[in-house]
Parts: structure tokens; sequence; C-alpha cells
């Protein structure tokens, strides 16, 4: 089965490539820029996509753009999937964000957006919402301590799932029919910002102090009140702890 993954250099298809070759799928990784081995094909425009799916029986769409969502995203899932169908693609597995629909965010409403043109493709279609990965967590925490303290809004909750744990996921779900259903994945533990950043700082023996402010608005507001948490099973197995011990 030859399964097409967009957005196959980033952080989660670096992850997803190897982890389906290993089950046996026939990968076909698409990139923006010619490399070997790749498919070539840009959502923004639509070149290369006849060719990319072609032959292919699903496809893992994990390509995104926070900066230009709408060009990227929306339409460049529009572009993809009219292409998909064309070609009789069997299975579109789409992965979005978790609580997209309760975070008010522009990002997210045009992930959600995108979710929709999945949904109304008339492709057998998963829509799989992961939660953000640790290494995103400890991106935005090395990025709020730039000057010294850590300065964050410590009531925060989130649910923080491992990379490899997404992988898997997505493996298991390209394995069974498409249920044109949109399902939740997080990592095993709901930890505050502050829980976060006080063991990251722990496990780099960092005595920098953390600095809390209660951001304003909707959005901050939201996440304070677990918006980005699930309850969904199955989840992730790998905790931000474990994280930690293997990187420190």
């Amino acid at each position: 089965m030859t399964v097409l993954v967009t957005g196959a250099s980033g952080t989660l298809g670096s992850a997803v490539v190897p982890r389906l070759q290993k089950q046996g799928y026939a990968v076909r990784p698409m990139t923006r820029s010619a490399r070997t081995g790749w498919v070539t094909a840009d959502l923004r425009t639509g070149d290369g996509l006849e060719e990319a799916v072609r032959g292919v029986a699903v496809i893992v769409h994990l390509a995104s753009s926070p900066g230009r969502p709408q060009q990227t995203d929306v339409e460049g899932t529009r572009r993809l999937v009219a292409a998909a169908r064309t070609a009789g693609v069997e299975h579109f597995l789409y992965v979005s964000i978790n609580g997209i629909d309760r975070v008010p965010y522009r990002y997210y409403q045009a992930k959600l957006d995108t979710e929709a043109v999945v949904k109304a493709s008339g492709i057998p279609c998963t829509i799989l919402r992961a939660a953000q990965f640790h290494d995103f967590a400890e991106m935005l925490l090395s990025g709020l301590s730039r000057l010294g303290p850590v300065l964050i809004d410590g009531k925060w909750q989130l649910q923080t799932v491992a990379i490899e744990d997404v992988a898997d996921r997505i493996a298991e779900l390209i394995a069974r029919p498409a249920t044109g259903e949109t399902t939740e994945y997080a990592g095993p533990q709901v930890l505050t910002f502050e829980e976060l950043a006080r063991s990251w700082l722990a496990a780099k023996g960092s005595k920098r102090p953390v600095w809390q402010v209660r951001l304003p608005g909707r959005m901050a507001r939201a996440i304070r009140d677990g918006a980005q948490t699930t309850a969904a099973i199955p989840a992730g197995t790998r905790t931000w702890r474990d994280y930690l011990a293997a990187k420190y």
C-alpha cells in the first residue's frame, strides 16, 4: 500500500515516515523542494499534486503553515483533496490540533476550516486532533526565558504528547478503514505551565526564577480552563518527565 505523507520533513513527519516504513508501507514523502527519493509538490500553487497522489491509497496530511494558514492549510488542502478524489484515494488522514474548537485563535480557526474541507471532500477520512508536543512545550519555555527569568501564565493547563506516540497512533488509524470521525489524542498527564516550567528547569539543572503573570484575553482564559486537555482514550504513554529524562 502506498502512503503519501505531506509535511514529511517537519517535526511530526520526520517521525511518521520511518514509523510507516517500519510497518511495511510504501511511503511517498512529499516536499516543496526537490529531494532525492521524495515527490515534489506545492500545496500553495497545486504544482505537482496530481503526480504526487497518483497510485496512492492513503494520504497522511501533516503539512501546515501557521504564518500563512489560509493559503497552505485551507486552500492547499482544497487542492490536495481535489487531486486525491480524482486519483481514487481510499483514506485521507488529517492531523489537526487538540482543542481548536474551544480556543479562540486565528490559526486554530484555519485548522477548523481545513477539517471542514476534508470532511466535505467525499473521500473516506479520519481527523486526528493531536495535543501540543513535548518538544513544542520546551521550545515555548526556551523562548519565554530568553531574558533570564521564565515568564509564564503558570495556571495554563497542558496535556503534551510525545511525537513518537502520535506517529504510532497515525500508524494504527491508517491500518483501519476510515470512519469519518474526529478524535482527540493527548499525553497521559495534565500539567500546569508552572509544573512544566519547574520540572524543565530542574532537569536542566537551571536555577532561573519563574515569574508568573495572568495573561489577558479569551485565548489565555480558555487554556487556563483546560480547553486543550481531553479525557479521550487511548492516550500517549510517554510523559513530560520521560521526555526530559531522555534528553537531559
